[in-house]
């Protein structure tokens, strides 16, 4: 139920939790009153609607504290936010979504927020997360992601397909205007190599801001150099 929440739906009433949980009305309200109760969830009168509170918060912040990655890439994503003028994030997988962890810009026209969650299948950060996952997984993520988008399969298929072809040969994954048609996206995916999935770096903005050529032949290499430099910093924490 906390995930039905998110930086563009903050208030939720209960029949639009149960119709995203598939949760029956009694069991949904009965739900919400207990999360209120606790503080995970607080109720506007006027609205007739629930919040995240101040528990859930917490404890997303208590969560993020403990994602060290987070720590030694700050000063890396802030350095090239500010040499592209672009938005870059650090990711982690949730499901068939990317979600981000941090997020830095400077002068940016497009910008994603802390907790944001972007699709797997048509963002770049979602398509160099799949890139970098064993092959036996990555056939699981592409079957569920066929499942939940029959329509547009094909089409799917066909911008995964470039996506492995630009990894292999040059590290990093684009977007370009697939998830939203005014937005460009580069990525490139990190294995923290303690056993836990892969993390995504990605730099995204207006398509007028980031045009394909910049991406393949500028931000591309330095965001593939930005996770070498990262993974040598984590290598000398160990």
């Amino acid at each position: 139920m906390l995930r039905c929440f998110g930086p563009r739906d903050p208030w939720l009433a209960n029949q639009d939790i149960a119709a995203r949980t598939g949760l029956a009305r009694p069991t949904i309200s009965r739900l919400t009153y207990t999360l209120t109760r606790l503080g995970f969830l607080r109720h506007s009168e006027s609205r007739r609607k629930y919040a995240l509170g101040a528990a859930a918060v917490g404890l997303g912040y208590s969560a993020l504290a403990q994602v060290d990655i987070r720590r030694s890439a700050r000063p890396l994503l802030h350095a090239l936010s500010q040499h592209t003028n672009s938005s870059v994030h650090l990711a982690i997988n949730d499901e068939l979504n990317m979600q981000v962890l941090d997020t830095y810009w400077h002068s940016a026209v497009f910008v994603i927020d802390i907790g944001s969650r972007v699709p797997v299948a048509t963002t770049s950060l979602g398509r160099a997360y799949v890139c970098a996952l064993p092959e036996d997984e990555r056939k699981v993520m592409l079957e569920r992601i066929r499942a939940k988008r029959p329509a547009k399969w094909p089409n799917t298929r066909r911008r995964f397909e470039e996506a492995f072809r630009d990894y292999q040969r040059y590290g990093f994954c684009l977007a370009l205007g697939d998830w939203r048609r005014e937005v460009n996206a580069v990525a490139a995916p990190l294995d923290p190599g303690d056993g836990t999935k892969p993390v995504v770096i990605g730099c995204s903005g207006a398509a007028f801001q980031l045009p394909p050529e910049l991406l393949r032949h500028d931000i591309g290499p330095r965001l593939v150099a930005l996770i070498g430099n990262l993974r040598s910093t984590l290598s000398r924490q160990e």
